[in-house]
């Protein structure tokens, strides 16, 4: 049992090595090849390339350009004018005029050297017209040409006068002196001051430079557009720096490989999936574990889906809301289990939003929403119409979940309700994908889905029209089975569906040979009194292996064989067995009780556990034909606590709270069937007749069901029951 433990662990774990390398692979894969052209600045482009997909991204060149504008609309600041600036001026003015006074004054000096002193003044630049006017004007003029020049001069400085404004400046100097000044005198003025106009203001470069860098800053980052189809560049054309940017953002160019993004995080994020997974099967569903079709069908789903998600993701626009993860839950929940679904959709709506490249976090909400969706839409009920039903749940709930994502967006109607239409047939879609999907999956890897057992359990079925043309009796009483264990199956919470339909098929092997059992044997003939026990009980046997060959025919579905072929178990056939040991008594010879047995195996499931007890209780009563409730009540439990005894049932985890819930779905329906009818004066007259005939010629009872000894007792309830049985013949 350990050996077959430690198996178990290390096959699960093998798989799960393989599913987080596949895993790895698709994440790491990319699916639609995209040409790579390497180029380079100033390359020649060798062919058209063309946008295989729209592109939003964000343009460097064009946001450097967006903010070097906004940089140069801001002016340069200038610093306020400097006082300092036309005190120095208007004092070098006055200087010049106590030097020309000093000159005027010199009696001994010729008018020739006066002029050339005049000339030599620094920082002025006089003509001879008006070197001659300073020489010759009188006292009183020069006095009031020296105050006007001082007031003009002082009025120009104190303005803001930049570098760019000194030349306007000294024009608009004639302008400034007094209208009543003579203009020999105002020709004195201009020339002496326009020289000493310099700029009293200058560039604030800290200033400026911070307002431009706020301005650039203000610009948002350009978002460019390729459209779909779009001819990013033409053939023949050299590339510059826009080309290169539109071919980095479609990928066109060798893109940089990065072993941490582009290899180590995919690989981790499926380590870390198979490993949260794994935990979660080994703590809420072992069995699982334990069942290697399952696992690996389980691992194959999320796979595909994996893959699935990798191709339709990615792109912008609608494809992404068309995912149909749903049809991954509905297919879960039939094939596998449930409550593995939450978990599963959970893991993979989170690794479809790193794949997404658009609103992860929203469609991480949508879908784990949609798969929730489907899980709970299926629910128990997993027929054709659940299907299609479930398919509606799931596109409301798409509807509304994309609605709810986009209200706070500006509206684009087109868009939304595009999205909208995309959600509700998403549901549709998931749920003929389910649908397909099972019926493909369930043929290829043996797993029973309730659509094939719906369609099994019609009898128009071709074995079970046979089955009722050939062995009518038989057909009889597995209907009475399916009834037993269906309601025993609802009861303790197994799969009532696959407990009718195995039940349907699980004697299908008797119409080979009807007659030589008892349901099938007209007017009491017993073909069994003239055969061997041997003889006859290789015949009761082999309606297995019969069962099983027909099964193979008709390509039943694993469950049904394993119904077939579990349905007896070990059990020994007891009637023969017990007559063949009397007749070898007599010869003094040995029975091999292997000669005997059923060739099994026991019941490996709680339902076929209850297919063998529905099976032999309803046989047993058949047989015994009880007159009372309470008698039923007896034989039931007593063929319960046999095959308990026996060890018929150590293999199908059924507990002693099932089999008690068993036995009472068991008694309350052949209560009903083997209620005591009113006996007319005829039938009691006739009975008796019968009676006194069929004395001391008891016929076997069918397939040996009837224990023809004394079995320990057996109670699931402290209630007590009557200790002997009275048999109705």
């Amino acid at each position: 049992m350990r050996l077959t433990s430690i198996r178990q662990t290390m096959r699960a774990v093998l798989i799960a090595l393989i599913f987080a390398s596949a895993g790895s692979l698709i994440l790491i894969y990319q699916f639609v090849p995209t040409e790579v052209v390497k180029l380079e600045l100033g390359d020649v482009v060798p062919k058209d390339i063309i946008a295989p997909r729209q592109v939003v991204y964000t343009s460097t060149i064009e946001t450097e350009a967006a903010r070097d504008r906004a940089r140069n609309l801001v002016s340069t600041i200038y610093s306020p004018p400097d006082p300092k600036v036309a005190r120095q001026q208007v004092e070098k003015l006055r200087k010049i005029f106590d030097f020309l006074d000093s000159v005027r004054a010199d009696a001994y000096g010729s008018l020739a050297e006066k002029s050339e002193w005049i000339a030599a003044i620094p920082d002025v630049n006089l003509s001879d017209l008006v070197v001659d006017q300073i020489l010759i004007m009188n006292d009183t003029d020069w006095a009031e040409t020296r105050q006007e020049a001082l007031a003009v001069l002082d009025e120009a400085m104190r303005a803001e006068i930049r570098e760019t404004q000194v030349a306007s400046t000294r024009r608009q100097l004639p302008t400034k002196v007094a209208l009543d000044t003579s203009d020999n005198q105002s020709s004195v003025i201009v020339a002496l001051t326009e020289d000493l106009i310099l700029p009293n203001t200058f560039p604030d470069e800290a200033r400026t430079e911070a307002e431009r860098q706020a301005a650039a800053n203000s610009i948002p980052a350009v978002q460019a557009t390729i459209e779909q189809n779009e001819l990013v560049i033409s053939a023949g054309r050299i590339v510059g720096p826009k080309d290169l940017e539109r071919l980095q953002a479609l990928n066109a160019t060798q893109p940089e490989f990065s072993w941490i993004e582009n290899f180590a995080t995919p690989a981790v994020l499926v380590l870390l999936t198979t490993i949260v997974i794994s935990f979660y099967l080994a703590r809420y569903a072992p069995r699982i574990l334990a069942d290697d079709r399952r696992l690996m069908l389980l691992a194959f789903l999320l796979l595909a889906f994996i893959a699935i998600a990798k191709l339709m993701i990615p792109d912008r626009g609608y494809i992404a809301y068309f995912y149909p993860i749903a049809a991954l839950t509905m297919m879960v929940v039939v094939l596998i289990n449930t409550q593995v679904v939450f978990i599963l959709t959970t893991v993979l709506a989170l690794l479809a939003g790193y794949i997404a490249t658009d609103v992860p976090a929203a469609i991480v909400i949508y879908l784990i929403l949609s798969g929730w969706t489907g899980a709970l839409a299926i629910g128990k009920d997993q027929r054709v119409n659940a299907l299609l039903a479930a398919g509606v749940y799931v596109g409301i709930i798409n509807v509304g979940v994309i609605f709810a994502l986009n209200m706070s967006r500006s509206p684009d109607f087109i868009n939304l309700g595009i999205l909208l239409l995309v959600g509700l047939l998403n549901g549709i879609f998931s749920a003929g994908l389910a649908a397909v999907g099972l019926s493909v999956i369930g043929n290829l890897v043996g797993i029973t889905t309730s659509i094939q057992l719906l369609d099994l359990g019609r009898p128009t079925h071709p074995l079970l029209r046979q089955l009722l043309l050939k062995a009518p009796g038989t057909y009889h009483h597995s209907l009475m089975v399916s009834n037993l264990g269906e309601q025993a199956a609802e009861r303790i919470g197994a799969n009532a569906l696959l407990v009718r339909v195995m039940a349907y098929y699980h004697d299908v092997g008797k119409m080979q040979r009807p007659y030589f059992f008892i349901e099938n044997q007209p007017g009491g003939i017993n073909v069994h009194e003239k055969l061997d026990p041997q003889i006859s009980a290789q015949i009761i046997i082999s309606h297995v292996k019969d069962g099983l060959d027909l099964a193979q025919k008709y390509r039943l579905p694993r469950a049904i064989k394993d119904g077939i072929g579990q349905h007896h178990g070990t059990s020994l056939v007891k009637y023969f067995y017990y007559q063949a040991v009397e007749v070898a008594k007599e010869k003094d010879l040995q029975v091999d009780p292997l000669d005997f047995l059923y060739p099994g195996p026991k019941p490996q499931t709680k339902e076929n556990g209850i297919l063998m007890l529905a099976d032999v209780s309803e046989s047993t009563v058949r047989a015994l034909k009880p007159s009372s409730a309470e008698e039923i009540d007896e034989i039931v439990q007593k063929v319960i606590g046999d095959k308990l005894t026996t060890g018929q049932l150590d293999d199908c985890e059924l507990t002693v709270a099932d089999l008690y819930h068993i036995r009472s779905a068991f008694v309350d329906i052949l209560q009903g069937v083997h209620h005591p009818r009113i006996k007319y004066p005829e039938q009691v007259k006739l009975e008796g007749q019968a009676a006194a005939d069929q004395a001391g010629k008891e016929s076997p009872p069918a397939e040996a069901s009837t224990p023809a000894r004394p079995q320990p007792g057996f109670s699931l309830d402290p209630s007590p029951r009557p200790a002997t049985l009275i048999r109705r013949e």
